[in-house]
Formats: structure tokens, sequence, C-alpha cells
């Protein structure tokens, strides 16, 4: 069991590792050995926050399926055991950045005096601007 935060856990139990072929180039050693690894995790059989979830979902994108599994693929490596490592790692990067709670923006009214100076200021320019227009000649 990996642990997170207090209420977030990744259960080691739950993961399903399957070995695969890399695709990409490699020569022979690619089409022999099944070096890439799959790894699934399916989310919503475990108790997890709501928030947490929608956080998830949105930060695993297309490696969030429709059925609540999360699926990353690793191939960056010529071993099985490194591919493994990088899979889980992913997956926990994944789960620690999910996890920070969002925090939820409270509305505030600007000051009366902030507005004020504002609208003095405007006025200021557009005295300025006047004055450097040239002077008509009927006046």
């Amino acid at each position: 069991m990996i642990h997170i935060t207090d209420s977030i856990t990744i259960n080691d139990d739950q993961i399903d590792f399957k070995a695969v072929r890399s695709s990409g180039p490699g020569g022979q050693h690619v089409n022999k050995v099944s070096t890439a690894i799959l790894l699934k995790y399916d989310v919503l059989t475990q108790n997890y926050p709501s928030w947490f979830l929608t956080q998830l979902k949105l930060n695993a994108g297309s490696q969030f399926s429709k059925n609540g599994i999360i699926i990353l693929k690793a191939q960056s490596y010529r071993s099985q055991a490194r591919n493994k490592d990088d899979a889980l790692t992913r997956l926990i990067h994944l789960f620690k950045k999910s996890a920070i709670r969002p925090i939820k923006r409270m509305k505030t009214i600007p000051p009366k005096s902030v507005n004020q100076n504002r609208l003095t200021l405007k006025k200021l320019k557009s005295k300025k601007k006047i004055l450097r227009k040239p002077p008509k000649l009927d006046e």
C-alpha cells in the first residue's frame, strides 16, 4: 500500500501489470522481447473522495478510461523491470498531483477609493490629450 495523503492510498494488490511488445525502432530486439509495461489501476472500486476523482480525471486526460481505469504504458527503457518502476512512479506522481486540493476563490469587492482613483486618473489623461490637440481657428 502506497500512501499519498491521509485519505488517499494506492493499493498494490489492485495494480495490474502486463508485459507487451514495445513500438518504434529497435530492430529484432523489439520484435522478440516484451519489455513495455501496461499498468492498469481501477480507481472506481476504491473509496476515493469525489473531489480527488475529478482532479484525477482532469490530470490523467486520455489515460483515464470511461469505466474508471487508469492505463499507463511505459516503454522508455530496454528492461521490463525499469519500465515497471517507471510506470509505478508515473502513477504515484499522477496521484500526488491530483491530491492537492483546489483552493476555492473568494469573490472580493474592490474598495471605493480604488475605483475613485481610477476615474480621476482617467480624467487627467483625457485632459492631457485634449491639450495636445491644435487650437481651433474659430475661437
